[in-house]
């Protein structure tokens, strides 16, 4: 039985669906459908596929301490391939297939993006050990998605003669369509381009080199200096540098003619922006999906959620109102498009909540923003037992707890810090820290 090394791929920003999804803590790690992020949806539908096997998450180095303490909250085995720098999906699936080589020539990678949901997990696992099946006899196979209607977002597949037991060959692969052809599209029985694959190692490695040769070159050179830790790898950049930057399908899969489909049952989203986290949600009999502190009265159609402020909805059709603790964002459910563009606008004023949460959480640190001035900013720090922090150059007030390290701090200490120091909580603690600018 041909064995599955299921490959994660989690970056990318999700900027339609700010001010959820920022740079900083981006949508594949928000819990938006329920207890688990997408990423670790993925990670749980993809398990027991991977038997006793690690599951490779290919990631940027910002992001390591996420997906290390989402896999670790949820029991999963991972090994983290960090890519140096975002050169798009072709050399970071060129970089997890040299992996994938060594651990296993005949092995098939499973390669799948960390912010999609499935509404069927099994029915997911069946069409991908069809795949991985296709696979194994040289065909580099997608998973096409049977429309639910004529959508413009997405590529389309359209299949041709069959290829074996439940898989075709790809007959064309067609870009975003306008919903006229996405009508006639859905008549033809076309499939929805997921962007998820089934491929040997070996076979997509032959095939970047053959059509983008310094895809598959800068993979290998990247392992070459690669520096290995318990659990990640750290790809070389100068290597990874040498790769084009290049998403798969036009690198490999509108050009090679191994290309196959598997016409997947099981119902899909990319949750690509707020009307598709309403499309995958639980609604009320009148077509509302509510989470966090919200409370909705005579609407229809509403998409509403906060994670900070109590929210009241009275009267309305058709909106998406989202409540994080330093933005609101409220627009027309049909117009869920435009989030990009607000957020584009608020990056060419140098808005920093286009970015960055008031708040961010990384190894067992919790930093949230309470005020910023021309001046200075104030942020309150929570610290678990055992984590460690370097404090920046600032006045540092202990509201509770203890710290040890470069500098020693107690509940009601009040200091000023001429240089950074690094600390450790030995009990839980926290703090005020006051960076002058």
């Amino acid at each position: 039985m041909t064995a599955i090394y299921p490959v994660i791929l989690c970056g990318g920003s999700g900027t339609r669906l700010w001010p959820a999804s920022r740079a900083d803590r981006p949508k594949q790690f928000l819990k938006l459908l329920g207890p688990h992020s997408s990423f670790q949806e993925t990670l749980l539908r993809v398990r027991d596929l991977a038997e006793a096997r690690d599951i490779i998450v290919v990631t940027g180095a910002t992001m390591v301490d996420l997906v290390r303490e989402q896999a670790e909250e949820i029991g999963a085995s991972i090994m983290v391939l960090v890519e140096p720098q975002a050169r798009n999906s072709a050399p970071a699936a060129a970089a997890a297939a040299v992996y994938v080589e060594r651990l296993d020539p005949d092995g098939v990678m499973l390669m799948l993006a960390a912010d999609h949901h499935v509404g069927e997990p099994e029915a997911f696992r069946e069409a991908s050990r069809v795949a991985a099946a296709a696979a194994g006899l040289g065909l580099i196979v997608t998973f096409g998605v049977r429309p639910t209607g004529p959508a413009t977002g997405f590529g389309y597949i359209r299949p041709g003669a069959p290829a074996g037991e439940g898989v075709f060959r790809v007959a064309a692969f067609v870009e975003k369509p306008d919903l006229e052809t996405a009508r006639r599209y859905v008549a033809d029985g076309y499939l929805w381009n997921s962007g998820n694959f089934a491929f040997q190692a070996a076979t997509l490695l032959g095939e970047l080199r053959r059509f983008e040769p310094s895809v598959a070159e800068g993979a290998r050179d990247a392992w070459a200096e690669a520096v290995a830790e318990p659990g990640v790898v750290r790809l070389d950049a100068a290597g990874f540098a040498r790769a084009a930057s290049i998403s798969l399908d036009y690198a490999v899969m509108e050009r090679t003619d191994m290309a196959a489909v598997v016409p997947a049952v099981f119902s899909w989203s990319d949750l690509g922006a707020w009307d598709a986290i309403w499309g995958a949600s639980p609604q009320d009999g009148a077509g509302n999906a509510a989470q966090g502190d919200v409370t909705l009265v005579n609407t229809t159609g509403v998409l509403a959620r906060s994670t900070g402020p109590f929210v009241g909805v009275i009267g309305v059709s058709d909106l998406m109102i989202v409540a994080e603790l330093d933005a609101v964002l409220v627009c027309r459910r049909d117009d869920a498009q435009a989030v990009k563009l607000l957020v584009d606008g608020l990056k060419a004023k140098g808005r920093d909540l286009a970015q960055r949460h008031v708040s961010s959480v990384g190894d067992g640190v919790e930093r949230q923003r309470l005020v910023q001035t021309d001046l200075a900013s104030v942020e309150v720090w929570r610290f678990v037992v055992g984590a460690s922090a370097t404090l920046p150059p600032s006045t540092v007030q202990v509201l509770d707890g203890a710290l040890t390290g470069e500098a020693t701090l107690a509940a009601g200490d009040h200091r000023d810090l001429a240089a950074q120091a690094r600390v450790t909580a030995i009990q839980a603690a926290t703090m005020l820290v006051t960076t002058w600018r």
